[in-house]
């Protein structure tokens, strides 16, 4: 399988490199996902963007689908940094891989949203009637949706390109789930 380098601060273009710097400013580091960005001179920097924009949508919120959609497409690397994110931003392990196993009993409205992020990643795109009513009715709206599909189509994007890139997975290591069938 083809695997990419991890390219250095000085092995990207001047753009990529006061990125890294940023990176490094407020991560302590510069992840291997966000590196293999940086093989395209543009790729990071909207990538960045698309991950940091406004949304109608809470850190949690963003993690649960982060974490499903991980599972889903069985990535490794994205299971592993949005472990430790979910636990920054509240969840407990065992939440964590209830979320990934496809559920969140302890939060109804999480549940929802589990649900629905599943089924539309399994289904590329078109969940069930039933988890889109479940998603309304737990109280999420039309632009919740859009924001949520934006965030299914971040963490598709990072999925695929460790998928094909395979680079080192630089956080602790994911608990191993079976693997949701798609």
């Amino acid at each position: 399988m083809t695997q990419f380098n991890v390219p250095t601060r000085d092995e990207v273009s001047a753009n990529n490199q006061a990125i890294f710097d940023n990176l490094q400013k407020g991560l302590g580091f510069v992840p291997n996902l966000y590196a293999s960005f940086a093989h395209s001179e543009t790729a990071l920097g909207d990538y960045l963007a698309l991950q940091n924009r406004k949304s109608s949508l809470r850190a949690k919120e963003r993690e649960v689908i982060n974490l499903v959609v991980s599972q889903v497409n069985d990535c490794r690397y994205c299971q592993s940094a949005h472990t430790v994110l979910g636990k920054m931003n509240g969840f407990s392990d065992e939440q964590i891989l209830e979320i990934r196993s496809g559920e969140a009993s302890f939060d109804p409205k999480l549940d929802a949203l589990v649900k629905f992020v599943q089924a539309t990643t399994i289904n590329r795109g078109k969940p069930s009637a039933e988890a889109v009513e479940n998603l309304f009715a737990a109280g999420y709206n039309k632009g919740n949706v859009v924001d949520i599909l934006i965030v299914i189509g971040d963490k598709i994007i990072s999925n695929y390109l460790h998928g094909v890139g395979q680079f080192a997975i630089d956080f602790p290591l994911a608990q191993e789930l079976e693997t949701v069938a798609a």
